[in-house]
């Protein structure tokens, strides 16, 4: 891995641990949107560290919970989703992975929320009383996972264009000279 993939790494967990350790608005962090573009863009063999390392490095700080193990595994739909879109980003599917990534974490993680807390009753009538209790929460992780996805991958995207750009020049430049 190279020095320039190394800063984004350790800039992205960076970026992931900070948004969730400041004060926001419930579930509006960009971890998720992290692992999704990390497993998308980062060395294959690296890209998992990253949302692992910020969602346990903040967890740590934040205080561990009974449903920790579903918000862990729950963060792996996103970089599964990140995983697939590898080489073949677009908007489309990074707004179809961040919705998709969104709702299978939101089906997960309440499902561990009624299995290990005692808030709910233990039957149909429970799960589906957790699950309406969550929507509010849904829809802000959804509205912040997406806006951040897409601010992530475009800030990168115009970065690498403005990186192809300056290669081409000093090549063009260096042609010029020669």
């Amino acid at each position: 891995m190279n020095r320039n993939w190394i800063l984004i790494a350790l800039a992205l967990v960076a970026v992931a641990v900070v948004g969730r350790l400041l004060p926001h608005a419930a579930n509006i962090t960009p971890l998720y949107a992290v692992a999704l573009f990390a497993c998308a863009t980062l060395p294959r063999r690296w890209a998992l560290a990253v949302p692992v390392a910020a969602m346990v490095g903040s967890d740590l700080i934040i205080g561990m919970h009974g449903s920790v193990m579903f918000t862990w595994t729950g963060m792996l739909a996103f970089a599964a989703l990140g995983y697939g879109m590898r080489g073949r980003a677009s908007t489309g599917r990074i707004l179809m992975s961040a919705v998709a990534g969104s709702m299978v974490f939101f089906v997960w993680t309440n499902l561990g929320v009624w299995m290990t807390s005692y808030m709910y009753p233990r039957t149909a009538d429970g799960l589906v009383t957790c699950y309406v209790a969550a929507l509010p929460f849904f829809r802000t992780s959804l509205l912040g996972t997406v806006a951040f996805a897409g601010a992530i991958f475009a800030a990168y995207e115009w970065l690498r264009l403005r990186q192809h750009a300056r290669s081409a020049a000093v090549v063009q430049a260096h042609q010029a000279v020669s």
